[in-house]
């Protein structure tokens, strides 16, 4: 659609899922969007390149049914067919100190006066717990459904504490919780803040009954979400600046200005959609309540991937959980990756603050033998090769409190709006946050050309 002469035009900073989101948002409304992006190509930290004839994901990335926002910016950008998304949840678990194994799956049963029966079978039989163990999960899993996520004082608490009050040890923790927990705080439950693990479990786990069917991508990441919005974007209308750094944003009297290597742009509104401290150097000192050093306090917590290639198969799934390891999830890549011979694995590792620095050598020498123990038949195998990835800056840092340092999408500035998994959605850093966020700073900019003018302060 095109924009008529009184429709405001937008620059949106930042080419991530948020950004993305926005643009697309704004475009389809009719407004003269220009995207600007510092990398050569857009999606962000999901993103993939490519190593000896291999397509690689920088890292792995896995959504939820439950993830609506997401999965219809999927099908906006028409590559709803390029997932797999599961028809019931069903995580294969192993611990290999003793060579356990479990399943974490989903009955077709409904949540029934507040019961997660659907659950049921796997509370009550999961291999990996005690029964009196399994028996005080149960337990803690209906109590979670009581807590406020909105609410700051569960904010202000440690997952892992309240855990604890609900008589869950260690062992618990780490083959339950934690397994969903890290892999979506990205924190482990001591260090995770309760309102976002309310969040996770409750949407996940104990409303609807599949909200925690798994999906992920078939296609590299790359395929599914850069190069599809590169196609969307330009058949929006959306003029995308690739390697085009925003350095500074003023407000003008005919509008915002936009300036950076690549040149200087102009609009009436803009979305800043890129990551807490460049968000905090780019905005007007004036533009949030939020008291200076937001940024800095939010944080950051690391992710690392190891990629390792094996001469024949080794994982029967498509993925595998973890206890008791550093490998933590593991998943075939081999078709995404286009690898005709052997098979790929790729181990997220979340939570990542001891080993984020570490050489490549000595994370081979550690990791390696965990392979083995966690794959049996990789002991047999050849490993043809092995590397690492890493993300520093993969998510903030989800900690108790942290809800005070979130941003929402609205600024003191009608025509100045902000998204990022790490703004105020309500759910942790993850890729729905991302684009839920991109969607709210689409909308208030919306609504305020319409009330307040195009740019100026609100009153």
């Amino acid at each position: 659609m095109s924009a008529t002469r009184s429709e405001p035009s937008v620059v949106v900073i930042g080419g991530g899922l948020a950004g993305i989101t926005a643009a697309l948002r704004l475009a389809d409304r009719g407004r003269q969007v220009t995207l600007l992006e510092a990398r050569p190509r857009l999606g962000g930290l999901t993103a993939s390149f490519q190593r000896d004839g291999l397509a690689v994901d920088n890292g792995q990335h896995v959504f939820m049914r439950c993830c609506t926002s997401y999965r219809a910016l999927l099908s906006r950008l028409g590559v709803t067919q390029l997932t797999e998304l599961q028809s019931r949840l069903d995580i294969a678990v192993v611990r290999p100190a003793d060579g356990r194994r479990g399943r974490i799956r989903r009955d077709p049963l409904p949540v029934l006066a507040g019961l997660p029966l659907h659950l049921g079978r796997t509370l009550t039989s999961y291999s990996l717990l005690s029964p009196n163990d399994r028996i005080a999960a149960s337990r803690a899993a209906l109590a979670l459904r009581s807590l406020d996520p909105e609410d700051p004082a569960t904010d202000d608490r440690s997952f892992g504490d309240w855990l604890a009050e609900h008589g869950q040890d260690g062992d618990a923790v780490a083959a339950l919780w934690d397994l969903v927990g890290v892999a979506t705080l990205n924190a482990h439950a001591d260090q995770a803040s309760l309102a976002l693990a309310a969040t996770v479990f409750q949407l996940g786990l104990l409303t609807d009954p599949g909200a925690a069917d798994l999906g992920w991508s078939r296609v590299p990441l790359q395929e599914l979400h850069g190069d599809a919005a590169t196609r969307a974007l330009a058949t929006a209308g959306v003029d995308v600046r690739l390697k085009a750094r925003a350095e500074s944003l003023s407000v003008e009297p005919e509008g915002w200005r936009v300036t950076g290597p690549a040149g200087t742009f102009t609009a009436t509104q803009v979305v800043v959609a890129v990551e807490p401290a460049a968000a905090e150097r780019l905005l007007p000192a004036d533009s949030l309540d939020l008291a200076p050093g937001w940024a800095a306090r939010l944080g950051e917590a690391p992710i690392v991937n190891v990629h390792a290639v094996f001469d024949r198969a080794v994982l029967d799934d498509p993925f595998l959980a973890c206890v008791g390891s550093p490998l933590q999830w593991l998943f075939d890549r081999t078709e995404p990756a286009g690898l005709t011979d052997g098979q790929y694995v790729a181990a997220s590792l979340s939570a990542a603050d001891d080993v984020a620095n570490l050489p490549v050598a000595e994370l081979r020498e550690r990791l390696v033998p965990e392979f083995h123990r966690v794959l049996p038949r990789s002991r047999d195998a050849r490993l043809t090769d092995f590397f690492v990835t890493r993300e520093p800056h993969a998510t903030f840092r989800q900690a108790p409190g942290s809800g005070r340092s979130r941003p929402g999408p609205q600024t003191r500035y009608p025509g100045l709006a902000l998204a990022g998994a790490h703004t105020a959605t309500g759910w942790p850093a993850t890729m729905e946050s991302a684009v839920r966020s991109g969607d709210a700073a689409a909308q208030q900019l919306l609504r305020n050309s319409t009330v307040h003018g195009h740019h100026g302060v609100a009153a």
